[in-house]
C-alpha cells in the first residue's frame, strides 16, 4: 500500500488523542491557560461528567481579534521565547489544547482584552465545529475569556465508548480543579456539577506559606491542618516547601498525596517513592502519608515535555531530589517525636465515655473484655483500687499468660523518658509502659526492627 498523507482533520484528530483522553484533561488545560493568563478566579461548570458540556470563565488578560484566530491554530503559543524548550515557566508551552478540544468538540471562545491603562476592549467570540473553524465575530462578554466546550468526543465517537459513568468523570474532572486550585492559594475557584456547586474557594490573602495552610485545609480537611508539620528545605537551588501529615494521621491509599513541582501538578514516581522512603519508619507498610509538598527548582533542572498531559516530569539530579525529600521529612517527623494526632486522641477519649461500654462476650478476650478493665481496673474507684491492682485485674481478665512489673519508688525517673516505664507485656509482644501523661503501648518486634535496620 503506497504512503499517503493523512487529511489535516484527522490528523488533528488523532493529535487530540494524546492530549484530551477524558473531560478532566479538557478542564485542566483550559484552567492551566487561565493560571497563565494571570486570572484571579476561574469558575468551572461541568455537565454528564463533562461530556454534554463545559465551561470555564476566568478574569485574565484575554485576547484580541488576531489572537483568538491563532489562539485555536495547532502549535500556536504565546508561552515560549523563541525555540527553547528548557526555559519554560508557564503550565501550558505547547500549543495543542484548544485545537485538539476544537478538533473532537463543538468549541466556542469568548475573550475581551484590556489595553494597557487597564480599560477593557471590545470583545470577540470564535466558533470551532469538530475541526471546522468558524470567523471572528463581535460578541458581549466581561474582561475576561470564557470558553464552552459542547459534545466532546462527538467527532471521535469511538473515544466515547471508552468513558467511565458520568459520575466517575465528575470525580475525575473535581480532582483536576482541586489539584490546580491547591497550587494556586491567591486563586478563587468554583466548581459547579450539574447545577451544583461541589467546590468553592475563596483567594487567600496571606503570605504564600500561610495561604497553602489555609487552602489545604479548605480542601482536606481541618483534620490535616491541626495535625501536619510544616515542611521547609532548601539544598543546591531546589527548594522543598509545604506539610506532611503526622504518622497517626493517615489513609488506606495514597490519595491524600499530593506533588507540586513549579506550581504544576504532578504524579511523579519518584517523588511518591520519596515520600514512602521517609514514612517506611513510622508508618505501616498498607497506610500511606498525608502531604502536600511544593518542589520549587530551575527550569533547567526539570523536563516537563516529557508526555502531552504534561502530569510527568523528568529531574536531572533525581538522587538530590529524592535525598531533599526523604531528609526534610525524616528531620520533621524526628523533630515531632512522639507526638500524635488530635484525630486518634480524640477518638481514643471518646471511646471511654461512660455508659458506653458494651456487654463483655463469653470468651476471656474481647472488645467488652478490655474496656470493662481499663474502665474499672484503671479508674480509681470507692473500694480504693489503684493502678498496681487494676493492671493485674485487667491482664489476668484479657490475658493470663501477661506479665506485670510493679513499679518502685527508683523507677518514678523512668516517667520522663520519651517511652516511659515499661509496666506490663501482653503476648510476647506488645509491652505497656507508663508515662507522666498517660500510657503508652510499643510493639517490641517492630521496635526491634527499626534499632537493628
Amino acid at each position: 500500500m503506497p504512503i499517503r498523507r493523512l487529511p489535516e482533520g484527522l490528523a488533528n484528530r488523532i493529535a487530540a488523542g494524546e492530549v484530551i483522553e477524558r473531560p478532566a484533561a479538557c478542564v485542566k488545560e483550559l484552567v492551566e491557560n487561565a493560571l497563565d493568563a494571570k486570572a484571579t478566579r476561574i469558575d468551572v461548570a461541568i455537565r454528564e461528567g463533562g461530556l454534554a458540556e463545559i465551561v470555564v470563565a476566568d478574569d485574565g488578560g484575554g485576547m484580541g481579534p488576531d489572537d483568538l484566530a491563532l489562539a485555536i491554530e495547532r502549535h500556536a503559543t504565546s508561552k515560549l521565547d523563541g525555540d527553547d524548550l528548557v526555559d519554560i515557566r508557564y503550565l501550558g508551552f505547547r500549543g495543542e489544547a484548544l485545537p485538539s478540544i476544537g478538533a473532537v468538540s463543538r468549541l466556542t471562545i469568548e475573550s475581551r482584552a484590556r489595553c494597557a491603562q487597564g480599560n477593557a476592549k471590545d470583545a470577540f467570540a470564535i466558533q470551532v465545529d469538530g475541526g471546522k473553524v468558524g470567523k471572528v465575530q463581535p460578541a458581549a462578554i466581561a474582561p475576561g475569556t470564557r470558553i464552552v466546550v459542547r459534545d466532546l468526543f462527538y467527532a471521535t465517537p469511538a473515544r466515547l465508548k471508552f468513558m467511565k459513568s458520568v459520575r466517575t468523570e465528575a470525580d475525575h474532572v473535581e480532582d483536576a480543579v482541586t489539584r490546580l486550585a491547591m497550587a494556586h492559594p491567591t486563586v478563587a475557584f468554583t466548581l459547579t456539577v450539574d447545577s451544583q456547586i461541589k467546590l468553592r474557594l475563596d483567594a487567600e490573602g496571606q503570605d504564600l506559606f500561610s495561604a497553602r495552610l489555609a487552602r489545604l485545609a479548605r480542601v482536606m480537611g481541618r483534620d490535616f491542618s491541626e495535625n501536619t508539620l510544616p515542611i521547609e528545605a532548601e539544598r543546591e537551588g531546589i527548594r522543598l516547601a509545604g506539610f506532611a501529615g503526622l504518622p497517626t494521621i493517615n489513609r488506606a491509599t495514597a490519595q491524600a498525596q499530593y506533588l507540586f513541582v513549579n506550581t504544576r501538578p504532578v504524579r511523579d514516581r519518584l517523588l511518591a517513592g520519596a515520600l514512602r522512603g521517609a514514612y517506611q519508619d513510622v508508618l505501616a507498610r498498607d497506610r500511606h502519608a498525608m502531604a502536600a509538598l511544593f518542589l520549587d527548582l530551575p527550569a533547567a533542572a526539570v523536563d516537563v515535555n516529557v508526555h502531552p498531559a504534561k502530569a510527568e516530569v523528568r529531574f536531572r539530579d533525581a538522587g538530590l531530589v529524592r535525598g531533599l525529600i526523604v531528609g526534610a521529612l525524616r528531620h520533621a517527623l524526628t523533630a515531632a517525636g512522639h507526638r500524635i494526632s488530635t484525630t486518634a486522641s480524640t477518638a481514643a477519649l471518646g471511646a471511654f465515655r461512660p455508659g458506653t461500654v458494651p456487654p463483655r462476650p463469653s470468651g476471656a478476650f474481647g472488645p467488652g473484655a478490655v474496656q470493662r478493665s481499663v474502665a474499672e481496673g484503671f479508674a480509681p474507684s470507692a473500694t480504693g483500687r489503684g493502678l498496681e491492682e487494676g493492671a493485674q485485674a485487667m491482664l489476668a481478665d484479657i490475658a493470663p499468660s501477661a506479665r506485670v512489673e510493679t513499679p518502685s519508688d527508683n523507677e518514678d525517673a523512668a516517667l520522663d523518658y520519651p517511652l516511659g516505664a515499661a509496666r506490663a507485656q501482653l503476648h510476647e509482644t506488645y509491652i505497656v509502659a507508663e508515662t507522666r501523661e498517660g500510657l503508652i503501648i510499643v510493639d517490641q518486634h517492630a521496635a526491634h526492627e527499626r534499632l537493628v535496620f
